[in-house]
């Protein structure tokens, strides 16, 4: 009588309600990445910084990020995402604060390498989360969400980061993005709770998400284990499929990292842009990101609920959103700002319209080793975040930027073939 009493109750939506907390979270996570990338041209001139040089600052927090994605994983597997996102949020949001005060190339790069140790376990836990709270058929969607934080944010907080350094110079920056993240910090604490032990849930949503595929007990999985064994090992390290997406991420985060670090300076230096009129019209690529990924989660789980398979389902807006991404190269053809901005528009709604491939970590991954393997498609993905930024400064020689495009493109194709021809069948594996 009772599972009937809880079948007919309507289930509550508090895993709706925490979207907002992942959105907000995901927005801090990239203005305190990005943020450099609008300091860069008055950091590169106050502390006279070469393209080179400014190429391994814009690295330096893909360094440890990507070093530490593996540890930080396995850290999300035994610890609970409460105090853990907690204590990272307030600790990378102190480090984003000191680099205000960075006076040296040296001590700048050692706060970017810094800032990458402190939200290396942050997209593990955040996928965690998910995998935790919602079912099968809405986590494309989810995901969609929350990680448009990255993009939307930038978006419309670009021109403000812009007005900010006008007004109080590019340490403004630095200080201003770090408060805020303090501040969330002490909100995310007093608010997350696991599933099941959050106020005004009912058994009916619960219910929702366990026969949905969402893992609500996650959080005793591996109490018991102490270490992993060699077999978790080769399940995340041996398989062709996690290879194909471990490739495509690379693919998919490069263009991301072009446009958190080189394409401010692309559009100032490089297409001799107002660095004012450059703030406002480099938000346009961002909407249109975001725009993309909304897109994106919508129509795969819309494919879900329809009957198409998971592999079609979740494939089709990846590898579609990798080919648009290679559209970057039409920027070297074209002389107007406007048409720049369409082309890099276009790239960076392709980039958005790949982007809800840690769906595909929730949907393959065997269930106790989710940290362990988005810690190692987090790192994979983010070895962009080192290699891109050092690439295109090396690529670029006097004002020619268009083998840096090129380069771009490139990669998108690559990312492609990945998942064309490595991936194959989206299912869990066991």
């Amino acid at each position: 009588m009772e599972t009937t009493t809880f079948e007919t109750q309507a289930a509550t939506g508090k895993r709706h309600r925490l979207l907002v907390m992942l959105f907000i979270t995901v927005v801090i996570t990239y203005l305190d990445r990005s943020n450099l990338s609008i300091a860069a041209t008055a950091i590169a001139q106050d502390l006279q910084l070469d393209p080179a040089h400014m190429g391994l600052v814009f690295s330096a927090f893909g360094w440890s990020y990507a070093l530490l994605q593996i540890p930080g994983g396995m850290l999300v597997d035994r610890a609970r995402p409460r105090l853990m996102m907690a204590l990272i949020i307030g600790l990378w949001s102190l480090a984003t604060v000191l680099q205000g005060f960075a006076s040296a190339f040296v001590l700048l790069l050692s706060l970017r390498v810094l800032l990458g140790v402190l939200e290396a376990p942050a997209y593990p836990t955040l996928n965690r989360i998910v995998t935790t709270w919602f079912p099968d058929s809405e986590r494309a969607r989810a995901i969609a969400v929350y990680t448009s934080g990255q993009y939307v944010g930038l978006a419309f907080l670009t021109p403000a980061l812009v007005l900010t350094q006008q007004h109080f110079g590019w340490h403004g920056v630095f200080i201003l993005t770090g408060l805020i993240g303090v501040v969330w910090a002490l909100v995310w604490y007093a608010l997350y709770r696991e599933p099941s032990e959050t106020a005004g849930i009912n058994q009916a949503e619960l219910d929702t998400i366990r026969r949905g595929g969402g893992l609500v007990e996650l959080s005793s999985a591996r109490a018991s284990q102490p270490r992993y064994s060699a077999a978790d090992w080769r399940a995340v390290l041996g398989n062709r499929k996690l290879w194909g997406i471990y490739i495509g991420q690379i693919a998919v985060t490069s263009t991301l990292w072009f446009f958190l670090t080189w394409f401010p300076t692309y559009l100032v230096k490089y297409r001799h842009m107002d660095f004012l009129k450059a703030g406002f019209m480099a938000a346009v690529p961002f909407l249109a990101a975001f725009v993309g990924i909304l897109a994106s989660g919508l129509i795969s789980d819309a494919m879900i609920r329809r009957g198409v398979s998971a592999t079609v389902a979740r494939k089709v807006p990846v590898v579609t959103g990798l080919l648009l991404s290679t559209t970057i190269v039409g920027a070297n053809f074209v002389d107007s700002p406007s048409m720049v901005i369409l082309f890099m528009a276009i790239a960076f709604f392709g980039s958005g319209f790949s982007s809800i491939t840690w769906v595909l970590v929730s949907s393959m991954a065997k269930k106790e080793l989710l940290g362990l393997t988005g810690g190692m498609f987090n790192l994979m993905g983010n070895l962009s975040s080192i290699c891109v930024p050092i690439v295109i400064g090396l690529l670029v020689k006097g004002n020619d930027f268009a083998p840096a495009l090129v380069f771009m493109s490139a990669v998108g194709v690559v990312g492609a073939l990945s998942y064309l021809f490595l991936v194959g069948r989206i299912e869990r594996i066991r």
